[in-house]
């Protein structure tokens, strides 16, 4: 079966870091879900610094993890859902990449 190409929309944001009233990370997922997207995981990283060089990691005390946004679409669609949410407060760094899916994609679900 021949699938169209895929594409990674990696989102880089804090645990805690805020959109408003709503955490970035459940925001984006929850927008995700609305769009229609083919699929969206939220990773919990152990360490990680970005631009700023200030070190994020667990600890005991610390509440305020790294966290990775993954969605996973058909170009246009990922694209137009970055330009949705690009103005969003709180968004580090976001990457985009191409992916070569071998089940579960877009061909494989109706719409």
């Amino acid at each position: 079966m021949e699938t169209r190409p895929h594409w990674l929309l990696r989102i880089y944001t804090d645990e805690a870091a805020l959109a408003g009233d709503h955490r970035v990370f459940e925001l984006v997922l929850e927008r995700a879900r609305a769009a229609g997207l083919l699929g969206a995981t939220v990773h919990r990283a152990q360490a990680g610094f970005g631009h700023s060089t200030h070190l994020h990691r667990r600890g005991f005390l610390d509440h305020n993890y790294p966290v990775i946004v993954e969605i996973v679409d058909v170009e246009e669609r990922v694209r137009a859902f970055w330009s949705s949410i690009a103005e969003t407060s709180g968004v580090g760094l976001v990457t985009l990449e191409k992916l070569e899916v071998l089940h579960g994609g877009r061909a494989d679900v109706a719409g």
